[in-house]
């Protein structure tokens, strides 16, 4: 989906974007009914079927949908945007901007906000198991001796859409929303229905309810936390995709649909078991009349892969900004929309998530032993999202947005009790969603650390590239008709690749380019500014080409921008020179052996730089040269 400006609003597209948002945004926290109120009395929490229990936890749902979503994300955390962009590695890099941030602080940033994107990785794998998992599971209720297979049918649902990723969401994302407006439609009126047979249920508002629940049952009412926190899972994709759609339709679907929607079938259900105890089996699937079962348990297979569609798009996208930013190594990332810019698609990440989605699917066998591991990776991002809020409004200009600091003060400890119920889970399956977390941790880390030696190796000892210049003897050097384009990541040093051109061939081109390419902390860099050349004199250039996070960085187009300050290219004139680093271990200490060793590996399997910055093929020189890591 496109990013969203203030004429796409004025222009009467709002009610558009709203029902564009119900699709994207809502998927994940839409699909939560499906086993929230079945995990609150499962065998995790022991909790009897009573009356006081049912009001009690539909009152903790409802305040957890009003403080943690409503007020947090929707009041607050959404006015954080990176220049109309969301997300935890967009609040990184905004928190970065700060006035006043030392070394200490930037580390303790830097850190948070890859743990962010790590737990993210791990919600992905979990939610489209779980959400496939927790629609199919209707067929136990309406045809029992199909139970067996819903797994088989699960499996082949999963399959199928990862499958169906590489041609792109741009087709099959027109319907989204509409689908999902018939079943946030469908969810309000079951609830309705059910709530007017048993109106008493209403009264679970009352934050009374809560509190008694809590003095009745403490301990059993404290592990129900952690089943009622499936209420709120998703509310990240509200800021992470904000830039995708905009504030105000996110805003408005959610006040305005989404949560009556939401409120009205939880306490549905709660109406259900007050006058039939017996469909706590599956209190979401019996709230419709036997005519209606089937066409439920389609619409919520169909709501349930938007769910998982929307985790995985939102993979992919993390995925591009932490390359972008230098914490993953280079990958294929191809645009499959060339109207949207959001939408993209990583093979390497697909498979991937394909493969340890069908393993969890696998593994666990139904949606309740994988609510056990659901949670974990939320909650503990929904804390770290808060305390990026807070440096980002700590350091706010504007006078009023200080209050928003001290509200997100106070929200993080209801993020922390939250985080805290979690912890009782993850002997029960969430640690799967901790190693994923740690091993994505671990090689960001790695790979960030790998290229800050390898550039340091390359250049400790570089000759500056303005000593080279005046150094050359024309008369003792042939020069080459045409251009020559150096790749480098530092402008001020004279590239290796030139170094060895010049060694072994002893020639140079009439005019050299070195290009370096930033990647600047903002989604998007403006036309304007995309580009900066210096003069070394005697053919010598350097241009510094400037990306944003979200940008697709592309040589070819920079050499057209170049044009406009008197630098003009013909492709086919223009040679590009590359460094191929062949990386073998060392006995130095800047990384511990098992480090050098993975990020040697992580950097076979990188994108070639050709490929990446869109270099034409057939004009590429690559020098090879080998490094100690």
């Amino acid at each position: 989906m496109a990013s969203v400006t203030a004429d796409d609003r004025k222009s009467g597209r709002m009610p558009f974007l709203v029902l564009a948002t119900l699709g994207v945004v809502y998927g994940d926290i839409g699909t939560s009914p499906l086993y929230t109120i079945r995990e609150c009395f499962g065998a995790m929490t022991g909790l009897p079927l009573r009356e006081d229990t049912i009001l009690g936890i539909l009152s903790l749902i409802f305040w957890a949908l009003m403080i943690v979503v409503t007020i947090k994300y929707i009041l607050l955390v959404l006015r954080a945007d990176n220049r109309g962009e969301g997300g935890v590695l967009a609040l990184m890099a905004l928190a970065l901007r700060q006035p006043g941030i030392v070394n200490g602080t930037r580390r303790m940033i830097i850190i948070i906000g890859l743990l962010g994107t790590s737990l993210f990785y791990g919600d992905g794998v979990i939610t489209p198991a779980i959400s496939v998992l927790g629609a199919v599971e209707g067929l136990k209720v309406y045809e029992p001796e199909l139970g067996p297979y819903t797994l088989v049918i699960s499996t082949a649902i999963l399959l199928a859409l990862f499958i169906a990723q590489r041609g792109g969401t741009n087709k099959v994302g027109v319907a989204f929303g509409p689908v999902m407006c018939v079943w946030f439609l469908t969810i309000a009126v079951l609830g309705g229905i059910n709530i007017a047979r048993a109106p008493a249920v209403l009264w679970a508002i009352n934050p009374l309810h809560a509190v008694t629940f809590f003095i009745t049952y403490k301990w059993q009412g404290f592990a129900a936390i952690g089943a009622v926190l499936l209420a709120v899972t998703g509310a990240e994709a509200l800021y992470a995709d904000m830039g995708h759609l905009g504030r105000k339709p996110i805003q408005v679907a959610w006040l305005g649909f989404v949560l009556p929607s939401l409120l009205l079938n939880y306490f549905g259900q709660g109406a259900l078991l007050l006058h039939n105890p017996t469909a706590i089996a599956n209190p979401f699937f019996l709230l419709v009349p036997e005519w209606g079962q089937y066409p439920l348990l389609i619409l919520s297979i169909l709501a349930a892969i938007i769910a998982s569609q929307a985790v995985i798009s939102g993979a992919f996208s993390l995925t591009r900004q932490a390359i972008q930013l230098g914490y993953l190594p280079r990958m294929s990332v191809r645009h499959t929309s060339e109207s949207e810019i959001g939408q993209v698609y990583v093979p390497a990440v697909n498979w991937a998530l394909m493969l340890a989605v069908i393993i969890v699917v696998l593994g666990f066998g139904e949606s309740s032993e994988l609510a056990s591991a659901y949670g974990i990776a939320v909650t503990a991002e929904m804390i770290l999202t808060t305390f990026l809020a807070i440096i980002v409004f700590g350091g706010a200009e504007m006078g009023h947005l200080r209050y928003l600091r001290i509200g997100l003060s106070f929200l993080i400890s209801i993020d922390l009790t939250l985080f805290s119920s979690t912890v009782l889970k993850i002997t029960d399956g969430g640690w799967f969603t901790l190693l994923i977390a740690a091993t994505m941790l671990t090689i960001m880390i790695t790979w960030k650390r790998g290229r800050e030696v390898l550039t340091d190796r390359i250049y400790r000892e570089a000759l500056p590239i303005r000593q080279f210049v005046n150094n050359l003897r024309d008369n003792n050097l042939t020069r080459v008709k045409n251009t020559a384009v150096f790749m480098t990541s530092n402008p001020d040093v004279t590239p290796s690749a030139l170094l060895h051109n010049l060694k072994h061939n002893q020639v140079l081109h009439e005019r050299v380019i070195l290009m370096t390419i930033i990647t600047e902390t903002v989604p998007r860099v403006l036309r304007k500014q995309k580009v900066v050349i210096h003069d070394y004199g005697k053919g010598f250039y350097g241009v510094t080409a400037n990306f944003g996070f979200m940008e697709r960085p592309n040589v070819p187009h920079i050499l057209k921008l170049c044009g406009a300050y008197g630098l003009e290219f013909e492709m086919m004139k223009t040679s590009f020179f590359l460094s191929r680093e062949t990386l073998v271990p060392s006995r130095r200490n800047d990384l511990s052996p098992w480090q050098e060793r993975l990020f040697i590996a992580l950097s076979h399997f990188a994108l070639s730089a050709t490929r990446f910055f869109g270099l034409p093929p057939g004009r590429v020189v690559e020098m090879g040269t080998q490094i100690e890591v």
